[in-house]
């Protein structure tokens, strides 16, 4: 496996984004081990704030999010899927899967052993983070779900379809771009480069182009199986569960419905909808989320 690591002078300058890195290497079931990136912000011996990102951001999603929530007195984490951001990117297309990336952030999580975890996750982060809370319940004190969902192969909207045929059919794939028209507002320039500063040129870009191929909306797609599995034990879940879906995502409009159907924790949850926001809510209302975050684990307490 030919691995491809970004240079750390594409990380310099971007625009709100001066969080120290921290790398954690991870041996996953086959290959070399690789190196995850995550930003590591608040007391360490604070009870963790979990921030997963989807396909095609990184960490740099979270950057206005992170400061209040650590403010508060909590840990948070963010993490590079490794692909992305200051993380190993793998040069093959081939390298990737949806049960690699799964084996990969498990060994990152059982490495850093971290416990009374409170998940928020969008996206990617949901397809990879609820796995997580499905494989280690016990180390998952509540969950927030935003934009995402855990499909079985039934299907998917007709958003997400287009934005398959496009991902996997596109010569030029520019990141940034394709974040900024995920936003309800209007990214600036240096924030689309700062999107794009983790892919050089289109070698680094190969984790980006192929996880959309990656979601399981047919029968015969890969992890159905697993996903099926992990459903079964969310159904089981009572641990405080919030849906924070946006009211302006064609690709996830009304997926909150499969987890408050299924899962017993919604019961301890104030839903709510995230007004004036897009597939990537977390650019458009960063504030009102960090203070749903921080409310919701002094509520769930």
């Amino acid at each position: 496996m030919k691995v491809l690591r970004t240079p750390d002078a594409r990380f310099e300058g971007l625009p709100d984004y001066a969080f120290a890195p921290h790398y954690t290497e991870v041996q996953g079931r086959e290959g070399p081990a690789l190196r995850i990136h995550t930003v590591d912000e608040g007391p360490r011996k604070a009870a963790p704030v979990l921030m997963m990102h989807g396909e095609p951001s990184w960490a740099f999603l979270y950057r206005k999010m992170i400061p209040p929530v650590a403010a508060a007195g909590h840990r948070v984490l963010a993490p590079d899927l490794l692909g992305f951001g200051r993380s190993d990117k793998p040069a093959a297309k081939t390298d990737y899967s949806y049960e690699r990336h799964v084996a990969w952030m498990s060994a990152w999580l059982l490495k850093l052993d971290l416990r009374d975890i409170t998940l928020f996750c969008q996206d990617w982060g949901g397809l990879i983070g609820l796995r997580l809370v499905a494989a280690f319940p016990d180390r998952f004190a509540r969950v927030v779900v935003a934009n995402t969902g855990l499909p079985v192969g039934t299907g998917a909207s007709p958003a997400f379809e287009q934005w398959l045929q496009f991902s996997q059919n596109t010569p030029d794939f520019q990141v940034g771009t394709i974040v900024s028209m995920g936003c309800k507002r209007k990214l600036s320039p240096a924030e689309i480069a700062a999107y794009d500063a983790p892919f050089p040129d289109d070698s680094y870009k190969m984790g980006a182009r192929i996880f959309p191929a990656f979601v399981p909306i047919t029968p015969n797609h890969p992890s159905v199986a697993e996903n099926k599995a992990a459903w079964e034990v969310l159904s089981k879940f009572e641990k405080p569960f919030l849906c924070a879906f946006s009211d302006a995502d064609p690709v996830t409009r009304g997926g909150e419905r499969a987890f408050l159907e299924r899962v017993p924790g919604t019961k301890k949850a104030e839903h709510v909808t995230i007004k004036d926001a897009a597939h990537f809510l977390q650019e458009d209302k960063p504030e009102e989320l960090a203070r749903l975050i921080v409310d919701f684990i002094g509520k769930a307490k």
